[in-house]
C-alpha cells in the first residue's frame, strides 16, 4: 500500500516532489537538530489521488489507507507532545499548512490553532494561566477556518473586528480584552453558522480533516491555476499538507512572531533583514494587518531569542548555500523555526547576492550563473524614474520591490483586471493585499499598500512576479470603498488619478514622473560612468561568465543600421535576421507599387532600378555597422499585395471621386491590382521564395544590392560577411532556382567591381516540409535558419494575428496551453521539427550552419532548447540581445552539471 504520511524526521530537502517545499525543508531543519515544532507531512501522492478521484465540480475522497496513517501519526504526535488533539483540559492544537514543490504565495492561507473548540478554549486558558490568550486563539481559528476551510468571505470576519474595536475605541485587537473576545467569538460562530447552514465544527478530528481537503481542494482554485499559469508551474504536482504542533506567539508581551532573511531580498545586501510582531501569530506579519518592527528590535526585546536566530540563520544560509526565507516564533521566551526556504528575491538581489555567494566560496561561479535568470536581467533594463524631474512625494514606504511603475490609481482588483484589459497602466492601491487580489497583481504596473512590510503579502508575490510594490506606506490613509486615499496634508487621490511608485526608494508620487534608461542599459551601451554602480557590476560579472560559459552565438534581429549598431553594443555577434521588405515601407511604397502596377518589362525594370539604389545604400550602412560580423539577410517574404492600400478604402476613395466625376487613373490601376492580387490566405499565398520563381527580377534586385554594397564595403577596407536567406522554401528545386540566380548575380558584380566577394546562400526552414526534407535542401543550403514564428503557425494550423484574441486566453484557461507557443517553443510539436531537421542537414552537410530567428531566440526556456539540439547560434530583437546572452551562458552551465 502506498505510503501517505511522513514524520518530519524521515524527509530532506532533496524530497520536495513527494514533501513539498515546506514539508521538505522542516524534514530538512529536524535533521539538523534545529527547534521544529513535532509534526508530519501528507504527501503530494496523497493530493493527486484525491484530485484524481473528483468529479465535474465535486471533491474528491480521501485515498485508501490516508485516514488511518493520519491517525497513526497524530497519535505519535500526541504521544511525543503528552496532549490529545482538542482535549478539554490541556489540548494539542495543530497548524495546518499548503506546501507545493514550488513556492506558490497566496494558494491557501494556513489555518492555525485546530482543535480548539467550546470546551477546549477554557482548557487552554487555565494551562496558559491567560483567558484573553486563548480567546484570541479560538477567534483566530474561527475566522481562518472559516475563510480558507469554508469558504466565506473574510471581510466578515474582518468587518466584525474593526467594528467591535471602533464601538469600545481599540486602536489595535491588541486592546481587547478577553471579554471583549469571548464576544468576538460569538460574533464569528454567528457568522459561520448563518453562512454555512450549520455551526463550527466542534470535533478536533474533523477540523483537521476538514482543513486537509481544503488543502488539496486550494491547487486547483481560479487563484492558485492563475498563479501557476503566471510563474509556469505544471499543473499535475499537487500539494503537500503540513500538520504542525502549535507553538504560541500570542501569549503576552514576551512572545511574537516574524519573518527573517538571511539578506536584503530587495537589495541583496548582507545584514539582518525581516520583521517581528509581538504578541502575533505569524498570519499578522504576512497579512500586513498591523505594522511591524524591523527584525533587529527583536535584540532589545529578547536577547537570547535573536541570539539565537541569527545563530540559526547563519548555519542555514551555509547549509543551503543561498538566501534564506525563514518564519520563527518566540513562545515565552523559546524560539521555535516554523518555516524556512531559498527565498525569493529582487533581480538586483539576485544577481548581487550570487556574486556574493561566489565570492565567498560556497558557490562556484557556473552556480552563481545557474542561480540568476533571463527574465530577472530584462526586468534590470526596465527603465527607472528620471532623479532630474521635478514630483510631488505624496508617501514614503518600504521598497519592496524594485522598478519605476506609473499608471492609474485603482483600489480593487476586478476593476485592476478591467481597465487593464482596456490598455490602460494601472497601480493596484490596497490598505493590505490578500490571495484574493492575485488578478488585480498580476496585470497592475505596480501595487501600493498603506500596510505590511517587506514580508507582507503584497511584498512576497510582487518580488515573485517582478512587480514593482512599495508597502508600508502608512502615511496614507486609503478608503477601498469609496475608492480613495487622502495624504496627511489633505491631499486626495481618487481613482483614476495618475500615481507613480518607485520601489527602489518606497516613494510613492503625483501624476506622471518621466523614466530614463536603468543604469544597466546605460552599461550595455557603453557608459563607463554606469559600471562604478555595485549592481552594473554583479552583472558585468555574471554576465563575462555567461560569454566565457556559453557554446550558442547571439545574434539579433535588425533591420536598420541604428538597430545593427545598437545590437553589437549589447553584445550580439552578427545579425541573424535582416527583413529586407521593412526597407520597402514610407516613401519607397510607391516605387513598390509602380512594379506591382507594371504592364511591360521596361516599366518593371525601371521599377527594380529605382530601388536598388536605396537598398543598396540600406545593406552597406548595416553590413558597415556590423562588419566582420555575419549579417544574414532575408530576401522579401510577405505578399506584395501587403504594399498596397486596402481594398475596402481604395474602394471608396475610387466610388466618391468617379461619383464627383474625378476619377484618378492611378487609384483604378491600384484597384485592379488589389482585386487581381487578392488571396483567401495571404499567408499561404504568394510570398517568399514563390515571389523569386514568379517575379525573379525582384531578388535579383535585391542581391545585387546587397552583393554591390558587400563590394563598396570590402573597397572601402571592410570586412562583410553577407548571408543571403531565401524565405519559405518546401522543396530543394524551390531553393535551386533562386540561388542559381543569385550565385550568376554574384558573378556579375565581382567583374564589374573587380573584387572577391565573401558570401553564403542558404534558407529559413519555416514549413513542416522543408523541416521533414533538410535532408534534400541541406544540398543546396549552406545554412538553415529556423523561423519558428511561422513553423508554430504552421504546424498548428492557425494564424497569430487572428487567433491571439480570438481563444488563447480560453486554451489557458483549460490547460490545453501552458503557455502561448508563441511565447515559448512547443517542443513537442515545433521543437521535434526543428531536431529533425537539424539531424538530417547535417547529415547532409556536416557543416551546416544552424540558427534559430523567430522570437523564441530571446525566449530563456526556448534557449535551453536550442542548446540541446545543437544550433549555433539564437537571434532576437536587439534588447534581448543580453538575456539571450546570459541564458545561453545558464543552458551551457547546466548541461555540464547534468
Amino acid at each position: 500500500m502506498t505510503k501517505y504520511v511522513y514524520d518530519f524526521s524521515e524527509g530532506s530537502k532533496d524530497q520536495k516532489d513527494l514533501l513539498g517545499g515546506k514539508g521538505a525543508n522542516l524534514a530538512e531543519m529536524s535533521n539538523m537538530g534545529l527547534p521544529v515544532p513535532p509534526g508530519f507531512t501528507i504527501s503530494t501522492e496523497a493530493c493527486r489521488a484525491y484530485l484524481g478521484s473528483a468529479g465535474e465540480g465535486q471533491p474528491g475522497t480521501m485515498p485508501e489507507g490516508l485516514e488511518e496513517e493520519v491517525t497513526e501519526h497524530l497519535e505519535a504526535l500526541e504521544q511525543a507532545m503528552g496532549r490529545k488533539l482538542g482535549e478539554p483540559d490541556d489540548p494539542l492544537l495543530v497548524s495546518v499548512r499548503s506546501g507545493a514543490k514550488f513556492s506558490m504565495p497566496g494558494m491557501m492561507e494556513t489555518v492555525l490553532n485546530v482543535g480548539l473548540n467550546d470546551r477546549s478554549v477554557e482548557g487552554l486558558a487555565k494551562q496558559a494561566g491567560d483567558e484573553r490568550f486563548a480567546w484570541d486563539s479560538y477567534r483566530r481559528l474561527l475566522a481562518m477556518f472559516g475563510k480558507t476551510v469554508l469558504g466565506i468571505d473574510g471581510e466578515l470576519f474582518e468587518g466584525a473586528l474593526d467594528g467591535l474595536k471602533e464601538e469600545v475605541g481599540a486602536e489595535s485587537d491588541l486592546d481587547l480584552d478577553a471579554e471583549r473576545l469571548r464576544a468576538l467569538v460569538e460574533t464569528y460562530k454567528g457568522i459561520i453558522e448563518e453562512q454555512c447552514g450549520e455551526p463550527f465544527p466542534q470535533d478536533p478530528r474533523a477540523q483537521l480533516d476538514q482543513a486537509v481537503a481544503a488543502v488539496f481542494d486550494s491547487w486547483n482554485t481560479e487563484r492558485a491555476v492563475l498563479y501557476r499559469r503566471q510563474e509556469r508551474i505544471p499543473g499535475d504536482l499537487g500539494t503537500a499538507v503540513n500538520v504542525c504542533s502549535m507553538v504560541f506567539g500570542n501569549c503576552g508581551m514576551d512572545s511574537g512572531t516574524g519573518v527573517a532573511f538571511t539578506r536584503d531580498p530587495a537589495s541583496g545586501a548582507q545584514g539582518v533583514y525581516g520583521d517581528y510582531l509581538q504578541n502575533a501569530q505569524g498570519e499578522d506579519v504576512v497579512a500586513g494587518i498591523r505594522n511591524t518592527v524591523p527584525l533587529a528590535e527583536l535584540e532589545k526585546l529578547d536577547k537570547k531569542s535573536y541570539d539565537e536566530l541569527m545563530e540559526i540563520m547563519q548555519r542555514l544560509e551555509e547549509h543551503y548555500r543561498d538566501l534564506c526565507d525563514i518564519e520563527f516564533t518566540v513562545e515565552r521566551g523559546k524560539l521555535w523555526m516554523l518555516q524556512t526556504r531559498v527565498g525569493k528575491r529582487t533581480p538586483a538581489a539576485a544577481f548581487r547576492i550570487a556574486v556574493q555567494l561566489a565570492d565567498q566560496g560556497l558557490i562556484t561561479m557556473d552556480e552563481a550563473l545557474e542561480r540568476v535568470t533571463g527574465a530577472q536581467l530584462a526586468q534590470l533594463m526596465f527603465p527607472q524614474f528620471d532623479p532630474k524631474a521635478e514630483r510631488k512625494l505624496l508617501a514614503k514606504g518600504m521598497n519592496a520591490s524594485p522598478g519605476a511603475a506609473v499608471g492609474k490609481a485603482v483600489f480593487d482588483s476586478a476593476t485592476a483586471v478591467e481597465w487593464a484589459e482596456r490598455g490602460e497602466q494601472v497601480i493596484l492601491v490596497r490598505r493590505e493585499t490578500n490571495p484574493d487580489d492575485l488578478h488585480g497583481m498580476v496585470v497592475a504596473a505596480g501595487i501600493l499598500t498603506s500596510r505590511g512590510g517587506k514580508t507582507s503579502h503584497a511584498a512576497v508575490v510582487a518580488r515573485g512576479m517582478g512587480r514593482t510594490c512599495v508597502c508600508g506606506a502608512d502615511d496614507l490613509d486609503v478608503d477601498v470603498r469609496v475608492g480613495e486615499f487622502r495624504t496627511p496634508d489633505g491631499t486626495e487621490v481618487h481613482e483614476g488619478d495618475v500615481i507613480s511608485i518607485d520601489g527602489t526608494t518606497g516613494e510613492v508620487f503625483l501624476g506622471d514622473v518621466p523614466v530614463i534608461d536603468s543604469k544597466v542599459v546605460r552599461w550595455f551601451e557603453g557608459d563607463e560612468d554606469a559600471a562604478d554602480d555595485e549592481l552594473v557590476a554583479a552583472v558585468a560579472r555574471i554576465m563575462e561568465h555567461a560569454d566565457a560559459a556559453r557554446r550558442l552565438g547571439v545574434r539579433a534581429n535588425a533591420d536598420t543600421p541604428g538597430d545593427a549598431a545598437r545590437s553589437r553594443r549589447f553584445g550580439a555577434q552578427g545579425i541573424g535576421l535582416c527583413r529586407t521588405e521593412h526597407m520597402f515601407l514610407g516613401d519607397r511604397r510607391e516605387l513598390v507599387e509602380r512594379l506591382i502596377l507594371a504592364d511591360s518589362d521596361e516599366e518593371q525594370e525601371a521599377a527594380l532600378s529605382a530601388l536598388l539604389p536605396l537598398q543598396r545604400q540600406d545593406f552597406e550602412e548595416i553590413l558597415e555597422a556590423m562588419d566582420g560580423l555575419p549579417v544574414t539577410i532575408r530576401l522579401i517574404d510577405p505578399p506584395l499585395h501587403e504594399f498596397l492600400p486596402g481594398f475596402t478604402e481604395l474602394s471608396m476613395k475610387v466610388a466618391v471621386a468617379e461619383a464627383a466625376g474625378k476619377p484618378s487613373k492611378r487609384d483604378v490601376r491600384l484597384l485592379a491590382a488589389v482585386r487581381r492580387m487578392h488571396e483567401e490566405n495571404p499567408m499561404l499565398g504568394l510570398r517568399g521564395v514563390r515571389l523569386g520563381v514568379v517575379i525573379p527580377g525582384l531578388f535579383t534586385m535585391q542581391a545585387r544590392a546587397i552583393l554591390e554594397a558587400a563590394a563598396a564595403r570590402i573597397k572601402a577596407g571592410g570586412d562583410p560577411c553577407p548571408e543571403i536567406m531565401i524565405p519559405l522554401v518546401a522543396t530543394v528545386q524551390e531553393l535551386e532556382l533562386v540561388k542559381a540566380d543569385v550565385v550568376e548575380v554574384a558573378g556579375a558584380v565581382e567583374d564589374e567591381q573587380g573584387v572577391k566577394i565573401p558570401f553564403k546562400v542558404g534558407t529559413m526552414i519555416e514549413l513542416p516540409r522543408a523541416a521533414m526534407t533538410a535532408d534534400e535542401i541541406a544540398e543546396s543550403a549552406e545554412f538553415f535558419s529556423f523561423g519558428t514564428n511561422d513553423l508554430t503557425q504552421m504546424t498548428w494550423g492557425f494564424s497569430r494575428d487572428d487567433v491571439e484574441a480570438a481563444f488563447f486566453s480560453t486554451y489557458l484557461e483549460k490547460g490545453i496551453f501552458g503557455v502561448s507557443p508563441f511565447e515559448t517553443l512547443d517542443r513537442q510539436g515545433v521543437g521535434a521539427l526543428v531536431r529533425v531537421a537539424a539531424e538530417r542537414g547535417r547529415r547532409t552537410r556536416p557543416d551546416l550552419h544552424l540558427g534559430v530567428c523567430g522570437e523564441h531566440g530571446g525566449d530563456p526556456d526556448s534557449i535551453h532548447f536550442f542548446e540541446e539540439v545543437g544550433l549555433d547560434y539564437v537571434s532576437c530583437s536587439p534588447f534581448r540581445v543580453p538575456v539571450a546572452r546570459l541564458e545561453a551562458g545558464r543552458a551551457a552551465a547546466a548541461a555540464k552539471a547534468d
